[in-house]
């Protein structure tokens, strides 16, 4: 749950004035473009994963060998030579990308952390206060011993 300092807040670029709501659907929004750039990154992370065992079964092979490659939706025949630095190649673009993603995904921290800082913004944590819950369940329910119903 988000709390605010004020009930009316101005954003520095804009006179009007933004109430607790709308400022709560910015942080989502920051929050979810996070949380897809992740996505992406550990989705192309896999693609490099991937790319290296096709690498490292390829490479050991003869060079005129005959091997298929997906192109498009379509299955073509080449051999290992042609094959290996078009992959070689895939695997350095996928590892650019994600390190332009990285940078990417910094900057959208740095930009929480900044609306955060400004509209003083703290996120509550449940998870201490449902342990302590059932830690005090589990207290009084002590020393109680059921047994069959028939007994």
């Amino acid at each position: 749950m988000l709390e605010t300092g004020n009930l009316s807040i101005i954003m520095a670029g804009n006179a009007e004035p933004i109430n607790e709501q709308e400022v709560a659907a910015k942080y989502g929004n920051i929050r979810s473009e996070m949380n897809q750039i992740y996505s992406k990154i550990t989705e192309l992370e896999m693609e490099v994963s991937e790319h290296s065992l096709v690498i490292n079964a390829i490479q050991p092979l003869d060079p005129t060998r005959r091997c298929y490659r997906m192109i498009g939706g379509v299955l073509v025949e080449r051999t290992i030579k042609e094959v290996l630095p078009a992959v070689q190649q895939n695997k350095e673009g996928i590892e650019v990308v994600i390190s332009r993603l990285n940078e990417a995904l910094e900057r959208k921290k740095k930009e929480l952390t900044d609306f955060e800082t400004k509209y003083k913004i703290r996120i509550r944590k449940n998870d201490g206060e449902s342990m302590d819950d059932n830690s005090k369940k589990e207290g009084s329910a002590q020393g109680v011993l059921v047994g069959p119903a028939n007994a």
